[in-house]
This record gives C-alpha cells, structure tokens and sequence, in this order.
C-alpha cells in the first residue's frame, strides 16, 4: 500500500506540472504543442537521470524510484496526449506538422533517456 500511495503522489505532482507547462507552452498560435513535447523530453531525461544513478548506487531507494521515476515522471509525460495530438495533424492533413512533431518527439525522448544515463555516471 505505501508503494501505491508514493506512486499516487508522485504522479499527483508529475500532473500538475505538465498541465501547467501545457497551458504555458501550447497554444493555438504555435504549430507544435511545445509543452507536450517538453514535458515528454524532460520527463525522458530525468528517467534517464534518476534510473541510471539507482543502478550505480545504492543512495537512490526503492521508495524514491517509486516517487520520482514511477509516480513524477510517470504523471509529468504523456503518451496519450501525444498520440492524440498527432491524430489531429492527421484529421487535419497536417503531414508538415505531423511529421516534425512524431519524428522529433521520439528522437529527442529517447536522447534525454540516453543524455540522462550519461548524466548519471557524473553523480
């Protein structure tokens, strides 16, 4: 039950800060919905970060795995608003904004995961 509870309350805090950095960065004016895309990256390089420090160390536990990659980074990305955005391009015939958007949201997430491992081996 306690690793629920961290789940939930990590996530809680990983969701509210993607719908803020969602109403801040995406808007009808930009093409790309920035906030999702940014939240998704970041998200990736902070897993990244946060999952190759535990596996090098012992400082990281199981409970703050749970928090903060589970719960945080699992509430602050977003596949779904991902998929969805990319289904409007497609409804829409937006092949110029679809493509761009997929294509650089998957190569600058799986990026951050490989940066954020990087990053650990520094911690």
């Amino acid at each position: 039950m306690k690793q629920a509870l961290l789940v939930f309350t990590g996530g809680g805090f990983g969701s509210v800060a993607r719908y803020f950095l969602g109403k801040w960065l995406n808007n009808f004016e930009n093409a790309v919905p920035y906030g999702t895309m940014l939240s998704n990256v970041l998200g990736s390089l902070l897993i990244g970060v946060i999952l190759g420090y535990l596996a090098k160390t012992s400082q990281v536990s199981q409970t703050q795995s749970l928090l903060l990659a589970t719960g945080f980074c699992g509430g602050f990305t977003t596949f779904s608003t991902f998929a969805y955005e990319n289904h409007l391009y497609l409804k829409q015939g937006d092949y110029l904004s679809f493509l761009p958007y997929t294509f650089g949201s998957l190569i600058l997430g799986f990026g951050a995961v490989f940066l954020g491992l990087y990053i650990s081996k520094f911690l």
